[in-house]
């Protein structure tokens, strides 16, 4: 599915203070053109953790940054209203971007939660796989589009919501941080679809279990992030690695092997 080696996580700006948004505009900027220069992709999530973000596209357009539209990942979540996510979707297939990572979200009060019956589906709240379906249809052959894999979370149910994601319109997966060789994604690969699997690059290996729900284990004290990245190329060659937590301050080269090579 990818070319490049690596999908770099990168946050665009707050939207307050306002007095700090040019500052944070032009690191994202820096940020961007130095992911780029690396000769991989980026992506950019939908107000994570429940926080109002500027938008990817909107960062992007302020700071006068191309799209390359093989590297440019713009996530997108159910916390929209139909008006917002149709205006969204517009201007990135107007804009020539063709992937997505379409997410369920975090949500908070200070979003927007999206009808799920103005986009057809038939639960009580939207679902990513009512997403897929609706950008699917609606967008026809205008995006590819990926869907969120949690490895954490029973293996059976989280498998077959995964076959309907593929069969909303998904064409491959991107999981949650791994450690090392992981029996869901093991699984996940026998679906026959593109695999991203994600690598956690910080030592802080609380605030990982912790975003994924994830029990602490005492062997894990000494996290090694680069270690475990290089686990990650040994059990999962053929797949591209998604950085969630890389530093922009250090050498990448000396932590990310597959710029070296």
């Amino acid at each position: 599915m990818h070319t490049f080696p690596y999908i770099i996580e990168l946050l665009s700006p707050k939207r307050s203070p306002a007095e700090k948004v040019d500052r944070l505009l032009d690191r994202f900027a820096a940020r961007f053109r130095q992911i780029m220069d690396a000769g991989c992709g980026v992506s950019i999530p939908d107000n994570p953790m429940g926080q109002p973000r500027l938008g990817a596209l909107e960062s992007m357009d302020r700071m006068r940054l191309p799209i390359d539209p093989e590297k440019v990942i713009m996530n997108l979540n159910t916390f929209h209203t139909k008006k917002e996510l149709d205006q969204l979707l517009d201007r990135a297939a107007d804009s020539g971007l063709k992937h997505l990572l379409v997410v369920r979200g975090d949500g908070g009060p200070l979003l927007s939660k999206l009808d799920p019956g103005e986009i057809g589906g038939e639960k009580s709240v939207a679902t990513s796989i009512d997403l897929i379906r609706y950008i699917d249809r609606s967008y026809s052959g205008r995006f590819i589009t990926a869907a969120a894999f949690n490895p954490y979370k029973p293996s059976r149910i989280e498998l077959e919501r995964m076959k309907q994601k593929i069969a909303a319109g998904a064409a491959y997966a991107v999981t949650q941080p791994i450690i090392g060789r992981d029996a869901g994604v093991d699984e996940l690969l026998s679906l026959d679809i593109p695999v991203v699997v994600e690598a956690w690059m910080s030592t802080n290996i609380d605030l990982f279990n912790k975003s994924v729900g994830r029990k602490s284990s005492q062997q894990e004290d000494d996290y090694d992030p680069v270690a475990n990245l290089k686990s990650l190329h040994d059990h999962y060659p053929e797949s591209c690695v998604y950085m969630s937590m890389l530093s922009f301050k250090q050498s990448w080269k000396q932590v990310l092997p597959r710029l070296s090579s």
